[in-house]
């Protein structure tokens, strides 16, 4: 008994030394992300994550990039996007249209459009645009270069 009072004493230390330096934060520095999907409407929650998980990241002030392969390059078409409903979350065409809005570049595999008949059309309702091995190349290395500004 003597212990787990001990214990439940320290796990408050952690909290109250974090609480004395909350005054002297460091500004927040922005970051590149890129996320790559493979994830189709096979799965609706996994293939929605990159892009709710980049709609956050883009609204606090990151900047994100999404590079779409395999069966992930379907969910530009807008029939599609809008019968893909993860769970727990509202239908990707949602989250796809305020990726737009939040101006986050969607690449999609262009060898993987072609062989899912996905067309430019599909992609320039989200202001998307083909990608290949070298953008895919380049999107990493942007994301990994750090950031001076």
């Amino acid at each position: 008994m003597e212990r787990r009072g001990l214990l439940s004493r320290l796990a408050f230390v952690p909290l109250l030394a974090g609480a004395a330096g909350a005054g002297a934060e460091e500004p927040k520095k922005s970051l590149k992300i890129m996320f790559k999907s493979a994830w189709g409407s096979d799965d609706p929650t996994k293939a929605a994550f990159a892009f709710l998980h980049g709609n956050a990241l883009a609204e606090a002030g990151h900047t994100v990039q999404i590079f779409l392969l395999g069966e992930a390059v379907s969910l530009m078409r807008a029939s599609v996007a809008h019968a893909v409903v993860p769970v727990g979350w509202p239908p990707l065409v949602e989250a796809l249209t305020k990726a737009s809005a939040n101006k986050i570049q969607i690449y999609a595999c262009g060898a993987c459009s072609r062989a899912r008949g996905v067309t430019e059309a599909d992609l320039g309702q989200w202001g998307a645009k083909f990608g290949n091995p070298t953008i895919f190349v380049s999107l990493i290395e942007w994301a990994d270069r750090i950031i001076t500004e």
